[in-house]
């Protein structure tokens, strides 16, 4: 449901609503039912779950794009297998401006491994998906890129959607925006399970890395004003 506006208990800080605004900090200040020491320290809470989030989501973000790179150079038997990938319009416009940015930064010469690096999440993701016209199903998943997840058995949509639904949860962090009214545990179990279904042992290393955990449990905690938030 959405969240509504409410007034006030008491002023923001005013470095805050400065630094911050206050239509941004007004959705806090709503989740925190008009308790503003409350909403205050959930805005510090958000910002340290935010960032917690970023170790798992980097493995998830460079996960599927070197095992998706690796068979794809593999069946087109070239470093730079877009050039021969039934790639949509899209696809081939993100290709032509990862290598553009490429070329900005002053590149002699643009290597696969620049471009690659150069592709967003959205873009892998999308391989994934059978947008209309595309035929990627049948073009690229059914004879290429189902072996990029060997540990998965499901349908190609439902992967898609997953990562999909992780690509605007990384995209919401991103971008400084709240995730405070997420289920945060299922988002954080997704990660993992998407891990998974490419490389075990690196959703096991990584899970051994990771505090998403430990800062949900302190959600209260900081709430409450009886432990800081840290970032």
């Amino acid at each position: 449901m959405p969240l509504k506006e409410v007034s006030m208990s008491a002023p923001l800080s005013g470095w805050m609503r400065r630094a911050f605004s206050d239509p941004r900090l007004n959705v806090y200040v709503a989740a925190a039912n008009g308790d503003v020491a409350v909403a205050e320290r959930l805005y510090w809470w958000n910002i340290e779950v935010s960032g917690a989030f970023y170790g798992p989501l980097h493995c998830l973000e460079l996960g599927p794009r070197n095992a998706l790179d690796v068979q794809l150079r593999s069946a087109y038997a070239r470093d730079m297998w877009w050039d021969a990938a039934p790639l949509t319009a899209s696809g081939q416009r993100m290709v032509a401006e990862a290598r553009a940015k490429c070329r900005r930064r002053g590149n002699a010469s643009v290597a696969a491994d620049d471009v690659v690096a150069q592709l967003s999440f959205g873009f892998w993701t999308s391989l994934l998906s059978n947008s209309r016209g595309s035929q990627y199903d049948r073009r690229l998943w059914v004879p290429i890129l189902h072996r990029a997840f060997p540990h998965y058995r499901g349908r190609r949509k439902d992967l898609h959607d997953n990562l999909e639904a992780m690509r605007l949860l990384r995209n919401r962090i991103m971008h400084h925006e709240p995730i405070h009214h997420r289920d945060l545990t299922a988002d954080h179990r997704k990660i993992y399970r998407l891990i998974q279904y490419i490389d075990r042992a690196s959703a096991k290393e990584a899970n051994a890395l990771d505090r998403v955990q430990f800062v949900l449990a302190d959600r209260q905690a900081v709430c409450d004003g009886s432990r800081l938030p840290r970032f």
